[in-house]
C-alpha cells in the first residue's frame, strides 16, 4: 500500500463511489442524496483553494480509501482548527487503512501548522470512535440528536486533537 496525494482526474471517481456508499448505507455521512460528479469537481477545487490534503491509500491502482480536512470555521481565529474525514472502501475496512490513513494526514496537519484536529463522527460509530481515540482524540462533546437519518435522530460526537504546532501562533 502506497499513499499519495489524490487528483480529481485520477481519484475522483473512486472517491465518489466511496462517499456515495457511505451516504447510502451508513451514518457516516449526514446526507440523503448520491453526490454527483460535478460535486466532485466543486469538492477538489475547494481542497484546492484551501492547501487542504487529500491523501489516498492505494495498492495496485486501485483506490483504499482516502482522508482529507478542511475548514473548521471560516472566521479567522479558526485559522489553526481544521476538520477531517477519513473513508476507507467498504471492501477494504478492518485492515487498519483508516489509521494508516489518519497518521498521515495528522503528519500533514503538523507540517501545515493546524494546531487542532476535530472529527465529528456519529456516537454509534463505535469503529471510528475506537480509533480516534487509539490515535490520542479526546472526546470534546455532543450535539444531541444533529440529524436525522434512516428514521432515526443521530447524535454528533466531537472529537479532537491538539497538536504542538504552530511554534509561534499570530493573532490576524
Amino acid at each position: 500500500m502506497q499513499f499519495l496525494p489524490c487528483t480529481l482526474p485520477q481519484h475522483g471517481a473512486a472517491i465518489l463511489d466511496i462517499l456515495n456508499e457511505a451516504i447510502a448505507h451508513s451514518t457516516a455521512l449526514y446526507e440523503y442524496r448520491a453526490r454527483t460528479p460535478e460535486s466532485m469537481r466543486a469538492w477538489f477545487a475547494e481542497k484546492e483553494a484551501g492547501g487542504f490534503p487529500v491523501i489516498g491509500a492505494e495498492l495496485d491502482g486501485v483506490l483504499l480509501g482516502f482522508a482529507t480536512y478542511g475548514t473548521f470555521r471560516a472566521r479567522a481565529a479558526y485559522k489553526y482548527t481544521v476538520e477531517h474525514s477519513v473513508y476507507v472502501h467498504r471492501d477494504c475496512r478492518g485492515r487498519g487503512i483508516g489509521k494508516a490513513l489518519m497518521l498521515e494526514l495528522i503528519a500533514a496537519a503538523r507540517a501545515q501548522q493546524y494546531h487542532v484536529l476535530v472529527g465529528g463522527i456519529d456516537i454509534a460509530n463505535r469503529t471510528s470512535v475506537a480509533l480516534h481515540e487509539r490515535l490520542g482524540f479526546t472526546y470534546a462533546g455532543t450535539v444531541r440528536q444533529a440529524a436525522y437519518k434512516f428514521g432515526d435522530w443521530l447524535d454528533l460526537g466531537f472529537y479532537q486533537l491538539i497538536l504542538d504546532t504552530p511554534a509561534v501562533p499570530i493573532d490576524g
